[in-house]
């Protein structure tokens, strides 16, 4: 099994622009990388929030570690639940930090059983929360093929979503992740080389049962409420749709909104985020050492005053 290791640990940090008595959040907790680094450079009077969907991360040794700190809290929860949590805890306008690691840990690949592998074959569930909505499985068994063709589409960027969804759709259905490798197998009549045929629609299922563009768009309008005047909003995506998603929320935020441009503004627009630098990639050596990391985008924005 591989080492779940923090994605750009030292660009992270440095993007934050850790105050000692700040308080932070991390949205996606994951196996704690992050969040040691964060404390590392906290005083007696900092705070971290962790947050993380699955109950797997709450209960790893990382985490038990970790919560014998007292500057440190880590609460299962979607990301999406931000302005709530920071408002629970007197933080709304007061976080100097938050940092979102999206898209699938190295744990939840490599465990069989979580279904969020095409390599490993298991039960067919891809939910990063175990108790919350249905499995894939559940979900393929009843999507309209339309409906399935538009994610595999959509979220996976999928040119033969189509034949595809026909083929899901004509198997159903489909208990495990083998299953359904197959079924993709034998529908996409070329390759992409040295991606497995898979991978797309694997991706865009995942995306689909977690609603997690949809969260990410929640989470992202509502840093903006809990992040102080030169609080950082730090992102790694890891595909385009979720980089597209960062890069115009902090366009839109900076610039306002696209609109045509033969109508007045509605209301004057007051910039609420500034892009701190331009998005940053790994280097050689981090993609070498842990080549997970190789499609990861980081973008960094700072809150401007109210």
């Amino acid at each position: 099994m591989a080492e779940h290791l923090p994605v750009m640990p030292a660009e992270v940090l440095d993007a934050l622009a850790i105050v000692p008595d700040g308080v932070y959040v991390d949205g996606t907790f994951g196996r704690g990388g992050h969040s040691r680094e964060i404390l590392a450079r906290l005083d007696g009077t900092g705070r971290l929030l962790a947050l993380d969907k699955d109950a797997a991360a709450l209960s790893s040794i990382e985490a038990s570690l970790l919560r014998e700190d007292g500057r440190f809290e880590l609460v299962q929860s979607s990301f999406a639940r931000l302005a709530e949590l920071c408002e629970l805890r007197g933080w709304t306008g007061k976080v100097a930090g938050v940092l979102l690691d999206l898209g699938v840990s190295s744990p939840q690949l490599d465990e069989a059983e979580r279904g969020f592998s095409f390599l490993r074959d298991g039960p067919l569930d891809m939910r990063m929360d175990t108790n919350q909505g249905p499995t894939a499985a559940e979900w393929l068994a009843t999507v309209d093929e339309a409906e399935l063709a538009r994610v595999l589409r959509e979220y996976g960027e999928e040119r033969f979503a189509g034949r595809i969804a026909r083929a899901v759709v004509a198997r159903r259905p489909l208990l495990t992740t083998g299953q359904l490798v197959a079924v993709i197998e034998a529908a996409v009549p070329t390759r992409e080389k040295n991606k497995h045929p898979a991978t797309r629609s694997f991706q865009a299922i995942r995306i689909a049962i977690n609603r997690e563009l949809e969260e990410l768009r929640e989470v992202l309008k509502q840093a903006v409420e809990v992040l102080r005047p030169g609080g950082r909003l730090t992102v790694i995506s890891f595909h385009s749709l979720e980089d597209r998603i960062v890069k115009r929320f902090i366009r839109d935020c900076h610039k306002g909104a696209m609109q045509p441009p033969h109508l007045p503004p509605l209301v004057e627009h007051r910039p609420t985020l500034r892009a701190v630098g331009r998005a940053q990639m790994p280097g050689r050596a981090e993609t070498a050492a842990n080549p997970r990391s190789r499609s990861a985008v980081l973008r960094v924005a700072e809150r401007l005053s109210a």
